[in-house]
C-alpha cells in the first residue's frame, strides 16, 4: 500500500504543471511520514481546500510564442 510521485523527465519538465503543483503539495502537506490512507486523504482535502480558498496560482512561464520555437515542428506554416 504505498505510494511513489515519479517525474517527468528534466526534458519534458516545462510541459507538466501538474507535475508543478504535486511538488508543492509533496512540500507542504506530504512532508512527512503519514501511516494510513484515510488520514492521507484528509490531510491532502484539507490542503487542497486551502490552496483553493487562496486562489492559489502556478507561475506558469511558457508562452504560446515559445511554444512555436521548442515546437516548431508541430506548428505548421502557411503562406499566403
Amino acid at each position: 500500500d504505498r505510494f511513489e510521485f515519479v517525474y517527468t523527465p528534466k526534458h519534458g519538465s516545462w510541459l507538466n504543471m501538474a507535475e508543478i503543483e504535486l511538488n508543492v503539495l509533496t512540500g507542504q502537506c506530504l512532508n512527512r511520514r503519514i501511516d494510513n490512507i484515510p488520514i492521507i486523504r484528509r490531510e491532502t482535502d484539507a490542503w487542497q481546500n486551502h490552496r483553493n480558498n487562496l486562489n492559489a496560482k502556478i507561475n506558469w512561464q511558457f508562452t504560446t510564442n515559445k511554444a512555436r520555437i521548442k515546437l516548431k515542428r508541430l506548428y505548421p506554416t502557411y503562406e499566403m
